[in-house]
């Protein structure tokens, strides 16, 4: 399995619009930050984890030619808000986009696209979709894999993460229970989203994020859903663990699933 982070910023990206910090204003591509979204390419098969205000430009530059499924975390803005940009795989497979998510979700999906789900005097050309109910802890199929969701807390926002064999991905989490800790070990590779040094009241900050990543003890550790005040990258990989490094987008991570 191949997993390609597509964007490992916060919901306003990097740079911000009208910051001129060193960081914003950095001409390193490592410090530039899409809304946080994935790649997973599996045997010529490609799911995307959440599809945000960044999800066309993603695509163009991980030159994804057909695409799946769409898996989702959870409903806010910048997690969804790039559905629509779903049609020309629709064009080119003939078919509806599958969308992986809760019942609740879903439900909150088809109130922002209502044009998308009205059965009734559908909009040609809208995109189409095929609604798949996940729910936590119950593994699902795809393709001739499964992939395990993971309640974590987002504030007080129950949201997904996901288990693809000795990879997990966790984005925005500020608390994770203890039976959501236990189906999170013995990783190789644990995404985990952090957001900044400063404590949040709906995400992981540094100390937090790597009190669970000590605790998990994955071999490696990647950090995504950081905004700007983590400081310039190559100055904020030196401050963690050896088998910690914060995520940048294009990356491209292989494991075992």
């Amino acid at each position: 399995m191949k997993i390609r982070l597509l964007g490992t910023g916060t919901s306003q990206g990097v740079p911000i619009l009208g910051c001129d910090c060193k960081v914003c204003l950095s001409s390193d591509s490592k410090d530039k930050r899409l809304r946080t979204s994935a790649l997973v390419s599996e045997n010529n098969h490609h799911l995307v984890i959440d599809c945000g205000p960044d999800f066309r430009q993603q695509m163009l530059a991980a030159q994804v030619h057909t695409l799946d499924s769409i898996l989702l975390t959870h409903e806010h803005n910048d997690h969804i808000i790039g559905l629509d940009d779903i049609r020309p795989y629709n064009f080119r497979s003939g078919k509806p986009m599958d969308i992986y998510g809760k019942e609740e979700v879903l439900n909150e999906l088809s109130m922002r696209f209502p044009y998308v789900f009205n059965t009734l005097n559908k909009y040609p050309g809208a995109p189409e979709v095929k609604k798949n109910i996940i729910t936590k802890n119950v593994p699902f199929q795809w393709g001739e894999k499964y992939i395990l969701p993971i309640e974590v807390m987002h504030g007080s926002l129950p949201v997904l993460a996901f288990r693809f064999g000795s990879l997990a991905y966790v984005t925005d989490v500020n608390y994770i229970s203890p039976a959501s800790m236990r189906q999170l070990e013995d990783l190789d590779y644990l995404i985990l989203g952090v957001l900044q040094p400063h404590s949040h009241y709906s995400h992981f900050n540094v100390e937090e994020g790597l009190q669970v990543i000590e605790t998990l003890k994955p071999k490696q550790a990647i950090l995504i859903h950081c905004n700007h005040k983590i400081g310039l990258s190559t100055e904020f990989n030196k401050l963690l663990p050896e088998n910690v490094r914060v995520g940048y987008d294009g990356q491209i991570i292989e494991a075992n699933w």
